[in-house]
């Protein structure tokens, strides 16, 4: 049987600030929702664990390190080369209810293939359990064509119930270890 293999990846959360960055990080690693709003100040960085099996049934441990980055604006720019150097994977981050942080997330992605290069993306359209505020409609053309730019998957996700949340982080996972040249099982 062949050995286990582990290996290390950062990933990148972006997008504009209010989002729920914080919030899909917090859910993912420790599967809690806290719904008080604390401004993340530069960046923070959590990690898991998570476990892939390639075709030829390798056991894969992956140590992903994920950095919750600042969603200001005007910070992107100050931020980019410190924070996003050594990423491996994107997850750009929207919020159902605020049709402007779809939009904003072209930039936010395009700052982080101009410092690393083109690595894997995962769209996560957050906060569906807002049913009651949506603005970006399910299936929203202009959703198809802000992942289509990027060849990503989206998932509509809430970090509150933690619907999506673990499969978009494996989605994105399995992406990583694609682009190193390892076929994972599905």
């Amino acid at each position: 049987m062949p050995e286990a293999q582990r290996i290390k990846t950062k990933v990148c959360l972006v997008g504009e600030a209010a989002v729920g960055k914080t919030s899909l990080i917090r859910r993912f690693v420790q599967d809690e929702f806290d719904d008080r709003y604390i401004t993340t100040l530069g960046a923070k960085v959590s990690k898991r664990e998570m476990a892939f099996e390639a075709k030829d049934r390798t056991k894969i441990q992956m140590d992903m390190t994920v950095w919750d980055i600042m969603g200001e604006k005007g910070f992107r720019d100050l931020l980019k080369e410190a924070f996003f150097h050594g990423a491996k994977g994107v997850v750009a981050v929207c919020d159902l209810t605020r049709y402007s942080t779809l939009k904003e997330l072209d930039d936010w992605v395009q700052s982080v293939f101009n410092v690393v290069g083109e690595i894997p993306v995962v769209y996560a359209v957050n906060k569906i359990d807002l049913k009651d505020e949506v603005m970006i409609l399910y299936g929203d053309k202009e959703i198809q064509q802000a992942v289509r730019a990027f060849e990503a998957p989206y998932f509509y996700a809430s970090a509150k119930t933690g619907e999506n949340v673990e499969i978009l982080f494996r989605r994105l996972g399995t992406m990583v270890l694609q682009r190193e040249g390892i076929a994972v099982a599905t």
